[in-house]
């Protein structure tokens, strides 16, 4: 007769629950013998193998391919490639020439090894910057822009007595970044100075228009046709180095 707890034909052991081999007499886990001991409850064994694996390699498949998503996106752009990230504000070798990297921030654009810019007099520096934002601006490298920026806009606040040229590559710096509260002043300063310098009234109008201030921009814009000619005839050094600016904002104002 069979024990009244018997686990004969069950297959499993009625004290752990461990699988039985047929015609066993004795839990070869727990040593109980056969039909002894309080059933317990059978419990779902952890998965294993490629059940086990299965979840968490398609998670792993997902993330790779995010990953390739994204740097894809970036992949092969040089640095300073527009908006690239960290990498776009490092120097160059088409901006910094054959110094680059050999210390941060030297130079601008043009063959040979560039100086170090911690050693150039405060308006040296500051000029520098503004010919590095400007190149950086004219190829659309927004982020090369947005990292320079600081520095550049500081260099030109320690100028203690800043050229009315260095005001305008001051307000330049400001209208490429946005900021049309300092363009429009130092546009202000350089008028006051001189009334019809040439400069001054483009970057002017330049600011009104980042204000929406179109009756504004129209009235420099017409005295800067106005002052043109006599202004050019005076040779000055800083319309001669920001010719193609002048050219260009003249252009634009004809066809206004």
């Amino acid at each position: 007769m069979t024990p009244p707890n018997s686990t004969a034909g069950a297959g499993f052991c009625a004290a752990c629950g461990a699988a039985l081999s047929a015609g066993a007499r004795f839990c070869h886990r727990c040593g109980t013998p056969l039909g002894q001991g309080l059933p317990v409850a059978r419990q779902a064994q952890p998965a294993s193998g490629a059940a086990a694996v299965l979840p968490w390699g398609v998670a792993f498949v997902a993330l790779l391919a995010l990953i390739a998503m994204v740097a894809g996106k970036n992949f092969g752009k040089p640095a300073g490639s527009s908006l690239d990230g960290s990498a776009n504000s490092l120097p160059t070798q088409e901006l910094d020439g054959q110094g680059a990297g050999a210390a941060p921030f030297a130079g601008g654009a043009g063959g040979g090894a560039a100086p170090n810019i911690a050693n150039l007099s405060p308006s040296e520096r500051a000029n520098k910057l503004y010919i590095r934002i400007m190149e950086y601006a004219e190829m659309g490298k927004v982020d090369s822009v947005a990292f320079f920026a600081p520095m550049a806009m500081a260099s030109h606040e320690m100028l203690e007595s800043p050229s009315l040229d260095e005001r305008y590559h001051f307000g330049r710096i400001a209208e490429v970044t946005g900021n049309a509260e300092v363009a429009k002043a130092q546009a202000d300063i350089i008028l006051t100075e001189q009334a019809d310098n040439l400069l001054g009234l483009l970057l002017a109008a330049r600011a009104a228009r980042m204000t929406k201030d179109d009756s504004a921009a129209r009235g420099f814009d017409a005295r800067l046709l106005k002052a043109l000619a006599p202004q050019l005839a005076t040779q000055a050094e800083e319309y001669v180095q920001h010719r193609s600016e002048i050219d260009r904002a003249v252009s634009d104002a004809q066809k206004r």
